[in-house]
């Protein structure tokens, strides 16, 4: 029988941690609970969790303590910050830690829930073998989109599987123009999505450090100002 997904949820407050429980488990996956920072990265480290719930207000070692640690040791495991509403640029600064995505509190749980399947799905089928015609060679970039890999120059690119999904959906179509809103919907899987969409700036920035040789003066990812984001080859 194989193993149910594991979701790890860091959070002080056992109220929350007691409702985000019984929904994940309702739902089947198998969870594991940290109330520190502390406990929450050696749990990361020992049981490598499908999915990490992370607050960012946490005794010992905050969130973006945490985000950043495991980011540096190359774990990319998707990451979903709880923040308060209100906190806008916790927001903004976590996902340029690396987290993939965001949920504010108070939350609904539907919504949690839909966004927990969204990222572990996509990190499930990331994990798939390569398939033929899932290779995109433009020269010194490389991305096999069934491997979940990607290279400049036969160097590995450390994505996070967010900013993997984003390349691998600029690069599979070269030279068109998508709106923030459009990568909202097709790689974050927001259907309709009407809120924020500067997280998108930010996994764009992201992206840009890890991939162009000048990310100020960025080569691949451009910027089509009042129009959106586009991947350019040699």
């Amino acid at each position: 029988m194989d193993r149910k997904q594991t979701v790890l949820i860091v959070e002080d407050e056992k109220n929350i941690v007691d409702i985000l429980r019984f929904n994940l488990q309702r739902e089947g996956y198998e969870t594991l609970e940290a109330y520190d920072g502390v406990t929450g990265l050696k749990l990361i480290l020992e049981k490598q969790p499908e999915l990490i719930l992370l607050d960012l207000m946490l005794p010992g070692m905050n969130g973006f303590e945490v985000c950043k640690t495991v980011r540096d040791k190359g774990i990319n495991t998707p990451v979903l910050i709880i923040t308060a509403r209100e906190a806008e640029q916790d927001k903004i600064l976590g996902l340029g830690l690396g987290a993939d995505d965001y949920i504010t509190k108070p939350f609904s749980v539907r919504e949690l829930m839909a966004r927990v399947k969204t990222n572990i799905r996509r990190q499930t089928m990331a994990s798939g073998q390569s398939a033929p015609g899932s290779r995109l060679d433009f020269g010194r970039v490389v991305v096999d989109k069934g491997a979940g890999i990607a290279t400049k120059d036969g160097t590995d690119l450390e994505l996070t599987q967010r900013e993997f999904d984003l390349l691998t959906y600029l690069a599979s179509n070269p030279g068109r123009v998508f709106s923030r809103q459009e990568l909202m919907e097709r790689v974050w899987n927001y259907e309709g999505y009407v809120g924020d969409v500067r997280g998108v700036d930010v996994a764009i920035r992201r992206l840009r450090e890890k991939l162009e040789d000048d990310p100020a003066q960025p080569k691949f990812i451009l910027t089509r100002r009042g129009a959106g984001y586009l991947f350019q080859h040699d």
